[in-house]
């Protein structure tokens, strides 16, 4: 590994190519035996620096339409944490089902799962059938994995039957030296972006993407007024400057006048502190607060000169779920995914029937909806929300922060890059975007 990290560090991306791939490489892993480790104990009490080593494992067999690709760097988003944590199940669980639908997927299915669905590094090696991408291609990757193989994927791969996030339910994920990729998950890395802002937008980027702007989410207009909830987080402060891009009004909720200030500094001008307000909406943890739902929207419309959210960006699940299809306007919609704080979901339908208004389902996004949000990036509109970095020995430590939502952004991870800072081919047009890009470090 260390050939091909001093070829990368020098410049030399053709040469790539020529170096020996070797027989191992160190990566972040759960262990199948470790799935039980935390039964019993409550979701908040799970460790993630119980569960995650960085070990050594063996480079997968390189198959058609796939690449190896070196990570310089990789990021934390939940799922990491919910494989780290084995919530709402086992991860093993995928692997084993990735295992049975061929010979090649079968490489999958290990007693070790090497975790993370985010990387930007160089692309090594290429397997048969791979035209568009050659090695020493700087690139980034996006996390849907897809066999294309059902008719269903061909109008919008997040269709497909075999549709999986690569790095939570397959294998060889980007939280590591190497990872192993369908060809069809590489995007070009943004030239003004160093290694590790680089890698932290794919996976929440393309999400709030699809979400928000999408045909397949709300598709958003200009004028509609946006509710965003955790502004600040992983999701919402992309979600947050697509409805500034996109000429839509967000209102941003956030949980401390710290975060708010982000929001501001992002240019949004209406911010809700939920926790300076003091919304409580659970009386107990089976009974909703509608008074709570109607103080929140009286909330919006003081903002908004009286107007509703067209368009409500859930992510957080249960916890807010009843208030948002409350104070969706009528004929809003609540664009939902991820489910943070719970799964089941509780709300009154008479808001919703009555109202006409609609529930949609976001799932990540296509490889055209993933270009597109890179793209944005690439052209300096959209900007990282990296906050900070940690090297990969310590990444259990970034997966606990995430847990417990004490990180800002995204949390970076190096993998073969030995310091923050490195990658950055185009300083001219990062020196124009410099603000945007370090406006979440350090928060």
């Amino acid at each position: 590994m260390k050939d091909i990290r001093d070829a990368i560090l020098a410049g030399q991306f053709a040469d790539v190519g020529g170096l020996e791939v070797p027989e191992t490489y160190q990566g972040v892993t759960v262990r199948a035996e470790d799935a039980d480790m935390f039964e019993g104990l409550p979701t908040r009490e799970k460790d993630p620096r119980k569960s995650l080593r960085v070990e050594d494992v063996p480079v997968p067999e390189l198959g058609p339409g796939e690449a190896l690709v070196a990570v310089m760097a990789s990021a934390i988003n939940y799922n990491t944490v919910w494989t780290s944590i084995f919530e709402p199940v086992s991860t093993f669980s995928f692997l084993k089902r990735y295992g049975k639908l061929s010979p090649l997927a079968a490489r999958h299915d290990l007693p070790y799962h090497v975790v993370g669905s985010d990387l930007a590094g160089v692309v090594m090696k290429t397997g048969p059938g791979v035209n568009s991408w050659k090695a020493g291609d700087q690139v980034v990757a996006h996390c849907l994995s897809v066999e294309l193989e059902s008719p269903d994927g061909h109008s919008d791969t997040m269709m497909d039957p075999e549709q999986r996030i690569w790095g939570f339910e397959t294998n060889f994920g980007g939280l590591a030296e190497l990872a192993l990729v369908k060809s069809n998950q590489l995007m070009p890395k943004p030239d003004h972006l160093t290694w590790e802002e680089a890698a932290s937008p794919g996976l929440v980027n393309s999400t709030a993407y699809r979400q928000l702007v999408s045909r397949n989410g709300a598709d958003m207009k200009q004028g509609d007024v946006v509710l965003i909830w955790g502004a600040s987080g992983g999701l919402g402060s992309y979600a947050t400057q697509f409805a500034l891009n996109g000429g839509a009004t967000p209102v941003c909720v956030v949980s401390s006048e710290e975060k708010a200030q982000i929001c501001r500094d992002m240019g949004a001008e209406l911010v809700i502190d939920r926790n300076a307000e003091g919304y409580k909406f659970w009386s107990d943890p089976q009974t909703q607060d509608p008074k709570e739902w109607k103080r929140f929207g009286a909330k919006i419309r003081e903002l908004t000169g009286g107007e509703d959210p067209d368009i409500v960006f859930e992510h957080p699940g249960r916890e807010t779920f009843g208030a948002s299809t409350y104070v969706a306007r009528k004929g809003g919609q609540i664009v939902t995914c991820a489910s943070t704080s719970g799964y089941m979901h509780e709300f009154d339908n008479r808001y919703l029937w009555m109202n006409l208004k609609r529930i949609v389902g976001s799932h990540f996004a296509n490889y055209r909806e993933a270009f597109e949000a890179n793209r944005l990036v690439s052209k300096g509109m959209i900007h990282p929300t990296l906050s900070r970095v940690y090297p990969l020995a310590e990444t259990g430590q970034a997966a606990h922060d995430v847990h417990r939502n004490t990180h800002q952004g995204k949390v970076g991870v190096l993998a073969l890059a030995p310091e923050e800072g490195l990658g950055v081919s185009n300083p001219e047009k990062r020196e124009q975007h410099l603000e945007g890009i370090n406006r979440f470090r350090g928060v």
